[in-house]
């Protein structure tokens, strides 16, 4: 399994680098048209803010807005992109994630309801703060073969231009490398500037995405298939019949379709016995890396995962060992920044907003100005407060408010000998990321990349502000030195 991240310097790019330096700018530029092979830059150099612009026709994307106004469809419409001078034609482009897309009600000038008396296409989405006036801010699922067979990038086909409520994303940089370091499947990011249509450049973290069939076969190799839990399901055990599970997990790689091991696995975990849970787990899940990936996530702070409202994982099945893996999936919400505005100190609720689909509990009161989301009752005694707008949520990880009932880590935190298990992951990932200072490294390398080759896009005091705030979760935990609740 490729667990650790390939190194970030190459000679490619101390020459690259070099050349940049001499021409006196930050961007390598190619009027002319090449393939993906002929390209000199590793996309995935850390070391490098790389350049993607993308073309489009306003009447495709204005179409591709109506289609998820009206549906939630997201259509796929055809684009030219240019990724550090390499120009593809005709790749497939579509709207990304679920709730990083709130609040996009439909195409620019829709009268939809909106808040403050925006239009839909002015309102700002989830995690993400994207518009439909700038398509440049939303996020995209770039697919290079859609629409031409065979055509890739580097080896890729899929390429994921995350959302973020902070301005640098150093949050998920960070975290995807604190992945890897627990020894866990993750993937690359490269910081990018990112431009559509000409417009002005954005600072944009792009991730490989798990869909893609060469991400799965070097990270697990070619034997099985991965399974994306989708924000509309859950880890229920729904029968036999594979159509039961279409609005709850998909497979996105792995060769033909099949739903068997997934319902085999879910039919165990949902009604098991206790005693067959605890003696018989270990031959459907990989027990220690799924120990580690709790813990994991609850010292980024990561209120997202598994157990959040968006059900964020993959499961990936292994047809040699029969064993799952939940691979990480979705970290622009770890170290805190679900409220908005950059990295929060840990625990601060400040900005509160409501994931979309999250209950809150009988009772609670909601932070000031924050709105109930379209749709959803507020609980008995919570009265219904004005103004706001809801997509987002407190810091806090796992456990809190709107975090759904998971049956996995219920069960496998209810397990004594697994509550073990995690508690020694906790102990162990907080000493060999945080106490050993490699987190605070690799956060100062991505702070330093982007001080030094993005600040025209985001201000160095910015840059400086968010990784303070990030760091903070070193010493101080996702709950100000409590991350050690078991309701990971």
């Amino acid at each position: 399994m490729r667990a650790l991240r390939r190194p970030h310097a190459s000679l490619t790019a101390l020459i690259l680098s070099a050349a940049l330096a001499l021409a006196g700018c930050g961007n390598l530029t190619d009027t002319g048209t090449t393939t993906a092979e002929d390209t000199a830059i590793a996309f995935f150099d850390d070391s490098l803010v790389h350049n993607i612009s993308v073309e489009f026709s306003d009447q495709d994307y204005q179409g591709m807005l109506a289609a998820y106004s009206d549906s939630g469809d997201k259509e796929w419409i055809s684009a030219t992109v240019t990724i550090d001078g390499t120009v593809l034609n005709n790749v497939g482009l579509r709207l990304k994630g679920n709730s990083s897309l709130k609040g996009l009600g439909g195409r620019d000038g829709a009268q939809d309801s909106a808040p403050d008396g925006k239009t839909a296409g002015q309102q700002t989405g989830g995690d993400g703060n994207g518009t439909t006036e700038s398509p440049e801010t939303l996020p995209w699922l770039i697919r290079t073969d859609k629409f031409v067979d065979g055509q890739e990038y580097q080896g890729r086909t899929d390429l994921v231009v995350r959302g973020n409520n902070s301005e640098t994303s150093l949050n998920e940089a960070l975290a995807v490398e604190l992945v890897g370091a627990a020894g866990l499947a993750t993937l690359e990011a490269s910081a990018t500037r990112f431009s559509v249509n000409g417009s002005a450049e954005q600072l944009r973290l792009v991730l490989e995405s798990p869909d893609d069939e060469l991400w799965n076969e070097e990270t697990f190799g070619d034997s099985g298939s991965i399974f994306k839990a989708e924000s509309t399901g859950d880890y229920s055990y729904r029968g036999t019949d594979p159509e039961a599970y279409a609005d709850a997990f998909e497979q996105k790689a792995g060769g033909d379709e099949d739903l068997e091991p997934l319902i085999t696995f879910l039919d165990f975990v949902n009604n098991s016995s206790d005693e067959d849970f605890s003696a018989h787990l270990g031959e459907y899940l990989d027990v220690d890396a799924f120990a580690r990936y709790l813990a994991a996530q609850e010292l980024m702070g990561n209120m997202d995962d598994i157990d959040g409202p968006g059900n964020n994982s993959y499961l990936r099945y292994d047809s040699e060992t029969g064993l799952m893996t939940v691979v990480t999936w979705d970290l622009n919400l770890a170290f805190g920044t679900m409220g908005g505005g950059g990295a929060e100190m840990p625990g601060d609720p400040d900005g509160m907003e409501i994931p979309e689909g999250m209950e809150p509990p009988e009772g609670m009161e909601p932070p000031e100005g924050m709105e109930i989301p379209e749709g959803m009752e507020p609980p008995k005694g919570m009265e219904r407060p004005q103004g706001g707008d809801a997509g987002g949520g407190p810091a806090g990880g796992p456990g809190i408010p709107g975090s759904s009932d998971n049956p996995l880590t219920t069960r496998f935190h209810a397990d004594a000998g697994f509550e073990a298990r995690y508690q020694e992951a906790l102990m162990t990932l907080r000493s060999e990321l945080y106490s050993s200072g490699q987190a605070q490294e690799i956060l100062d390398r991505w702070a330093s990349l982007l001080t030094e080759q993005a600040s025209d896009l985001v201000p160095a005091e910015t840059i400086k502000q968010e990784a303070e705030g990030i760091a903070a979760y070193f010493t101080e935990g996702p709950d100000n030195g409590a991350g050690t609740a078991a309701s990971s």
